[in-house]
């Protein structure tokens, strides 16, 4: 999976076009795509849905969407993989951005688990092992730690806590966001910012 260089506001407002999100280079073998006097490289492979929950904003309500994605095959290397929005991440349900707003809410804010699943998660229906906590939250944090998720972020030491692991990176992440939003608040912040480092 590739991810693209527009955001998911955008790509729900309009899907782009084969030529718009065709990537500069294939995945696997690095050739162009549309190399200077020759041949396209990769050809639109058709399309794929995919869904994608939380936030679409900072201050917005939880949701679901389901985006569309985009084939492309290599007609060099047989390659064949999806260009999504930058806040999709694979193998995650919810965007980069969901996720650095939940770190920040349960780390900075300090939050309760169900608190910030009430914010982050559009789940109406809650069952009673809700109401304890949300395990989703403890999972990134781990994979935080363990750099399987915004591996960029810098380590928040071995003895930490998963609660200071998710203060470390929401601080990481509302720092990476664009400077015009300061003044915001620290967890809209590490929205915007999750969805530069995803």
């Amino acid at each position: 999976m590739m991810r693209e260089i527009r955001n998911l506001k955008s790509w729900i407002a309009r899907t782009p076009t084969v030529a718009e999100a065709r990537p500069a280079a294939c995945l696997g073998c690095k050739a162009a795509s549309c190399p200077v006097g020759g041949r396209i490289q990769l050809h639109g492979h058709g399309v794929r849905e995919r869904q994608v929950r939380g936030p679409p904003g900072p201050g917005e309500d939880a949701a679901v969407v389901v985006i569309t994605g985009r084939r492309y095959r290599c007609v060099l290397c047989g390659a064949v993989f999806l260009v999504v929005p930058r806040e999709v991440l694979p193998r995650r349900q919810y965007s980069a951005a969901a996720i650095g707003l939940a770190l920040a809410l349960w780390g900075l804010v300090q939050a309760t688990a169900l608190a910030v699943r009430l914010r982050v998660s559009p789940a109406t229906a809650l069952g009673f092992d809700a109401m304890a906590g949300w395990v989703t939250l403890r999972r990134w944090a781990k994979a935080v730690k363990q750099k399987h998720l915004f591996s960029s972020v810098p380590a928040a030491g071995p003895s930490a806590t998963l609660r200071e692991v998710a203060a470390a990176a929401a601080t990481a992440l509302a720092a990476s966001s664009d400077p015009t939003t300061r003044h915001l608040p620290l967890e809209q912040r590490a929205f915007l910012g999750a969805a530069h480092a995803a």
